[in-house]
C-alpha cells in the first residue's frame, strides 16, 4: 500500500512546511529517577514551532511529584495535571484536554527522544496524510541486567520481532510505538480508552484503522529506551502487559495476531510438561510402570537450551555479565507475560477492572 492520500491533512496541520504546534503528553506514575531526562529531551527537539508538554502525574511515592513541580518552576511550558486514576489511559486523556495544539506527541518517562523526532514526526504526518506515526523503539541499558533486558526487546526470542523493536519498512502499520497524533483525529476516535490499562496504543490505533484512518510506521523514528531494572519490575511489567494483552485478545479476537498466543501456549507446555514429569518419578518410586513420564522434562530442558543457545548466537557484544543475564531475562518475559495472558484471557485476575496498572 502506497502513502495516504493528503487530502484532509491541510485543514488540521496546513501545508507541508508549515509547522503547526505541538503538545507534548506524558503519564507520570513513580518515575522520578526518570522523568526529567525525558522532558529535557522535550526540550531539545530542534522543532522550530510552537510547542507545549503536559505531564499526567499519578499518586507516587518515589518523590515524583517533586521533581515535576521544580521542571514546571523551571520550564514555563511545562505544565503539571493531576491524574487521580493513575492509570497511563487516563492519564494520557487528562494531559491532552489540557492541550490544544494540533499535533499529539505522546512520550513515555522511559523513553529519550533524538532531537529530530518532532521534526520528522510532523513532517511525515503531512507528507502521508496518516493519523498517527510511530517508529522504532531502541532499547538501551546501562547495568548488565538492563543490558540484557534491552536485548530481548530487541531480538525475536524475545518480544517477537515486531517492527517498533526490530525495524523494517516504512509504511502502514497495525499499530506504532508512542505515537504522534492529529489531534482531531484523536478526538473524533474519542481519544484513549481509559478501561484499557495496559494495550491503550493497539486498541486506539485498532479504532483509527476501523475508521478508515491510517497508523504509519517510519524507521526514522528512533527512541531511546531505558529497560526495567529488576527482576521484580520487569515481571510486574510483563504480568501487567500479558494480562491486559489477554483481555484484548479476548474483546477482539480476529485483530490480534497469532504470535500474542506463543507466550500462553509456552506456559501450558511447560506446565504440563513439569505435572507429567512428575507423576513419571513418582512411577519410579513407587515401580509403578509410569517411569517413561519423566521423559516430558525434556520440554523445559529443550526450552532452557534454546534460551541458552539464542545468549551465545547474540554473543557478548554487551558483556559476558549481561549475556548471563540474558538466559534468566528471556524466561521471565515469556512466563510472566503468558501467565498474565491466561489471567487476562479467562478473566481470572481482579486487576483487570480494579487496579490501575502500568
Amino acid at each position: 500500500m502506497g502513502e495516504a492520500s493528503s487530502s484532509g491533512a491541510e485543514s488540521a496541520l496546513g501545508r507541508a512546511g508549515a509547522l503547526p504546534g505541538v503538545s507534548y503528553v506524558m503519564p507520570v506514575l513513580n518515575e522520578a529517577p526518570y522523568v526529567r531526562a525525558a522532558v529535557e529531551r522535550l526540550l531539545a527537539q530542534d522543532y522550530q514551532g510552537p510547542y507545549d508538554i503536559t505531564l499526567a502525574v499519578g499518586p507516587s511515592t518515589d518523590g515524583t511529584e517533586r521533581v515535576l513541580e521544580q521542571l514546571s518552576r523551571e520550564h514555563p511550558n511545562v505544565r503539571v495535571v493531576p491524574n487521580p486514576a493513575a492509570s497511563t489511559s487516563a492519564g494520557l486523556n487528562a494531559a491532552i484536554r489540557a492541550s490544544s495544539y494540533p499535533v499529539v506527541v505522546r512520550v513515555d518517562a522511559h523513553s529519550l527522544l533524538p532531537p529530530d523526532y518532532t521534526r520528522v514526526a510532523v513532517e511525515t504526518l503531512q507528507r502521508t496524510g496518516a493519523d498517527n506515526v510511530g517508529g522504532l523503539m531502541d532499547a538501551r541499558g546501562t547495568t548488565p541486567f538492563e543490558k540484557a533486558v534491552a536485548r530481548a526487546y530487541r531480538s525475536r526470542i524475545g518480544l517477537g520481532g515486531t517492527q517498533h523493536h526490530v525495524g523494517g519498512k516504512e509504511g502502514p502499520a497495525q499499530t506504532a510505538y508512542l505515537g504522534s497524533f492529529r489531534r482531531d483525529r484523536l478526538e473524533a476516535a474519542g481519544l484513549f480508552d481509559e478501561a484499557v490499562r495496559r494495550g491503550q496504543d493497539w486498541e486506539l490505533n485498532r479504532r483509527l484503522r476501523a475508521a478508515g484512518g491510517i497508523v504509519w510506521f517510519t524507521p526514522r523514528l528512533v527512541v531511546t529506551y531505558q529497560p526495567r531494572s529488576s527482576i521484580r519490575s520487569l515481571v510486574n511489567q510483563f504480568f501487567a502487559t500479558g494480562m491486559w494483552r489477554g483481555e484484548l485478545v479476548r474483546r477482539f479476537p480476529s485483530a490480534n495476531s497469532l504470535r500474542y498466543l506463543a507466550p500462553p501456549v509456552l506456559v501450558v507446555l511447560l506446565a504440563a510438561a513439569v505435572i507429567v514429569g512428575l507423576l513419571g518419578i513418582a512411577g519410579l518410586i513407587i515401580g509403578a510402570p509410569l517411569g517413561w513420564l519423566a521423559l516430558a522434562f525434556a520440554v523445559p530442558v529443550l526450552y532452557l537450551l534454546f534460551v541458552v543457545a539464542a545468549a551465545f548466537a547474540i554473543g557478548s557484544r554487551d558483556g559476558a555479565a549481561a549475556m548471563l543475564r540474558f538466559v534468566i531475562v528471556v524466561p521471565t518475559i515469556h512466563l510472566s507475560w503468558g501467565v498474565g495472558f491466561i489471567g487476562g484471557f479467562f478473566e481470572l485476575s481482579h486487576d483487570l477492572h480494579s487496579r490501575s496498572g502500568r
